[in-house]
């Protein structure tokens, strides 16, 4: 018995895991399969028939518009992304491929769900320029920030201070607290860190308990100073009852200036470094138990 195909497209059509649209003209939509109800919370005949922008993100209407016109005027669009919003009010991303028929008179669009795709490939960009830790800017984003600022501060023949922290005798924590009990130390660290610096500057953690500060466009090196002794202020608070005995390692904090301690990133990294260093021996010199180790 011969199969009777035309009666089998519409089933096949709401058997798909994607959500076919048909829209016409003024962007009503005309059908939409089944899938409808997973993608975006709506069944199928609450949306026949209103305009398909009103479920688009408000933030997408621009380039989804222009995606629009670009299919209308026959210009098949296989490969583009935008947000809708569903019916709870939760954002998805969708993929689309759409063409134009004449014969139809209406655009036909195909929708996939590329969310949680989508939210793999934002925590992998951020990964790629985040320590994963804490959280901060890593070495890697932190060098293509100072190398940038450093343009713009020869541009407009303005000032930046370079700040290099190291946390003194922090091994100590990891060999008696243990490893777990360190990670938390340097993401108290780090959320202290910024709430210092805020908007003002770049906090970046450049490995081991090592971190930076970045600060552009200051005002005066007395400035900076004070802002290094605003960090030891916070630093050296109490951590919380939920660190039981621990104690807050002290710190110590070498400073750059640009132009005056160098021109490159590479100088000024390490001129704070050397500063750093040699406030540590300091330290170190009354502090029986303090370990001093060279760091670039």
């Amino acid at each position: 018995m011969p199969v009777d195909l035309e009666a089998l497209y519409p089933k096949l059509i709401h058997l798909m895991l994607d959500t076919v649209f048909v829209v016409d003209s003024e962007n009503r939509i005309v059908f939409v399969s089944d899938g409808c109800k997973a993608l975006l919370g709506y069944r199928a005949d609450e949306l026949t028939g209103t305009p398909i922008t009103n479920y688009m993100h408000p933030d997408d209407l621009a380039i989804t518009r222009a995606s629009i016109v670009r299919v209308m005027s026959g210009q098949p669009h296989f490969d583009f992304r935008n947000r809708y919003l569903r019916k709870d009010g939760s954002i998805v991303h969708i993929l689309w491929a759409a063409f134009w028929s004449e014969e139809v008179g209406a655009r036909i669009g195909v929708a996939r769900d590329v969310t949680a795709l989508t939210q793999a490939e934002e925590e992998l960009r951020f990964l790629a320029h985040h320590d994963p830790l804490t959280a901060l800017t890593n070495r890697s984003l932190f060098n293509v920030r100072l190398d940038s600022a450093l343009q713009a501060a020869r541009r407009d023949e303005t000032s930046l201070a370079l700040m290099f922290l190291d946390l003194n005798d922090f091994k100590g924590i990891n060999d008696v607290h243990g490893h777990a009990a360190g990670d938390r130390v340097l993401c108290k660290v780090a959320r202290r860190l910024e709430a210092c610096v805020g908007k003002a500057g770049l906090v970046a953690r450049m490995g081991g308990d090592e971190f930076t500060v970045l600060l552009t466009d200051i005002q005066s090196q007395a400035a900076v100073y004070a802002k290094v002794e605003q960090i030891l202020a916070a630093l050296a608070e109490p951590l919380g009852p939920e660190f039981g005995w621990l104690q807050m390692p002290s710190c110590s904090i070498g400073v750059a200036f640009h132009p005056a301690d160098g021109e490159d990133a590479d100088t000024l990294l390490s001129h704070a470094d050397g500063d750093m260093y040699q406030i540590k021996k300091r330290q170190c010199a009354v502090d029986d138990d303090c370990q001093v180790v060279s760091g670039q």
